[in-house]
């Protein structure tokens, strides 16, 4: 069959292989899609032809995957419903060129056999990812190893390798599967099965995970989820009742401290600005209570005018004083920023998420003393999606904190979005708590286990008690360098595999 014909299968094999993220989890599809994959570009008879079917499984992949970015425009009156998927469609071309360069650089040095056909695509398949979550500020959703979440511990592997090198194994096994078909049955069978047995060796090391909340010794913290949806949240005349909401759900004070813990934006007034709100959330806390809230924060010029805005978390005390704010810094091109602003708003474009005023990033991951809760630290939002950039790992946190706003991603994006939390879990070994406004709110385990979660579209909050400090795995340590050297590894094995020429 010549290659023109096969691209059409190619792009279907990359919109199967999207069904094992979540809310679907179907894993078995995506592995067996990468299979089908890997058999039509080894057989390709030019790089040319390898390229392009590694592009068209890549759009196929990512127009599925990220499905839900279209919802985002039905809260924008400002530009048709029907061009969120358009702008899909555009952001898939562009990341479909990252599964094409894996392709590439496994065709053009490993298709003269299958296992180093499948080493070198699982090699290259680390390098795309992590290309593809560094190049223009980074898109680093829907990682491969994600799909690994539902099999059993072995994400846990991405304490040792990261998601990066996690998603490398993941196309490993994709790589057995060909290798089986083309009478490799050894080599296929130990590319299969390396994951899981190395998860399950490393679940009989000593748990990481956080203890029972009847055995937990840290303070009570409380996990507000107020269902307000992103129609409501800046409608006129809907303050009160959204405020009211918060209020309920927040409860009255504990009679021990107690930390608050509300969404991303849940505060629609600025907090730095006007006292009144302040005083008037301080009436919630006891005298030892902490609140964390999201806001915004004003950036002024020299003439008092105001220039940007910061999308912020905020702990304030019961006396209404601020005790520090914690900047976003990696922002969403589109929905915190317009990139090109003179240009695209003279054709009529503007951001996704409403307001005038383009937010400007802080300085990174930061962490934060709250005497009689620990150190807490925060990722607001999309900045939970970048391994090996959510934590200070000058100062360590005890807790994560990833408040968020996730009402505008129907029903797909909240669960991929908690999905890759669980991983940063697994990864920094700290126990990551999600407050989003619609859900899903969650307590993620040191491993990576849901130990607590609100459905999405359920008002709701979850009372939890802050775990004890974990000692950082090897991930912790190293980051991303660690999937790299995973990586060269794997091109190492197939290098060794190579039968010198006569």
């Amino acid at each position: 069959m010549k290659i023109a014909p096969r691209l059409p299968f190619a792009f279907v094999a990359g919109m199967v292989s999207a069904t094992g993220f979540a809310p679907l989890d179907l894993w078995p599809l995506t592995i067996a899609a990468f299979a089908v994959l890997l058999a039509m570009v080894i057989d390709a008879a030019r790089l040319r032809g390898a390229l392009a079917l590694g592009w068209w499984f890549g759009f196929g992949h990512f127009v599925i995957g990220l499905n839900w970015i279209a919802t985002a425009f039905t809260y924008q009156a400002a530009m048709p419903a029907w061009l969120g998927w358009i702008a899909v469609a555009l952001l898939s071309l562009y990341l479909a060129v990252f599964p094409a360069v894996a392709t590439g650089l496994a065709w053009r040095w490993g298709r003269a056999d299958p296992v180093r056909f499948a080493l070198i695509f699982a090699a290259a398949w680390i390098l795309s990812e992590w290309l593809r979550a560094s190049l223009f500020t980074g898109f680093a959703w829907n990682p491969l190893g994600v799909v690994a979440l539902p099999i059993g511990g072995t994400a846990r592997i991405a304490t040792l390798v990261g998601t990066f090198g996690l998603s490398g194994l993941v196309a490993l096994a994709a790589g057995g599967l060909l290798m089986l078909v083309r009478g490799r049955r050894l080599a296929g069978a130990v590319a299969l099965l390396v994951a899981p047995a190395a998860a399950a060796l490393l679940v009989q090391l000593p748990a990481r995970t956080t203890q029972p909340a009847a055995a937990q010794a840290g303070a009570l913290m409380r996990i507000v989820q107020p269902n307000i949806g992103q129609d409501k949240k800046w409608q006129a005349g809907f303050e009160g009742a959204n405020y009211r909401r918060l209020f309920a759900l927040s409860g009255a004070p504990a009679g021990e401290p107690r930390l608050l813990l509300w969404p991303e934006a849940a505060v629609p007034d600025y907090l730095e600005e006007e006292p009144r709100v302040r005083r008037r959330l301080a009436g919630l806390l006891g005298p030892r209570d902490v609140l964390l809230t999201g806001g915004v924060a004003l950036e002024f010029g020299g003439n008092g005018r105001v220039i940007a805005a910061r999308n912020s978390l905020f702990a304030m005390n019961a006396a209404s004083r601020l005790l520090w704010r914690y900047d976003k810094a990696h922002l969403v091109p589109y929905g915190e920023y317009l990139p090109m602003r003179p240009i695209l708003s003279a054709i009529g474009l503007s951001r996704l998420a409403p307001g005038d005023l383009d937010f400007w990033p802080g300085p990174g991951a930061q962490s934060f003393v709250l005497p009689g809760f620990g150190v807490i630290g925060v990722q607001i939002c999309y900045e939970i999606i970048f391994p090996g950039h959510v934590v200070d790992a000058a100062h360590r946190p005890t807790l994560l904190f990833n408040p968020s706003n996730d009402a505008w991603f129907g029903a797909w994006g909240p669960p991929q979005h908690l999905a890759q939390a669980r991983l940063r879990a697994i990864e920094e070994g700290i126990t990551v708590v999600r407050s989003t406004p619609t859900g899903i709110s969650a307590v993620i385990g040191a491993d990576g286990r849901l130990l607590a979660s609100l459905p999405w579209r359920t008002a709701g909050a979850i009372d939890w008690r802050i775990p004890r400090p974990t000692a950082p795995p090897l991930f912790a340590r190293f980051g991303n360098m660690l999937s790299l050297l995973l990586g060269f590894a794997l091109v190492g094995v197939a290098i060794a595999l190579r039968k010198p020429s006569r």
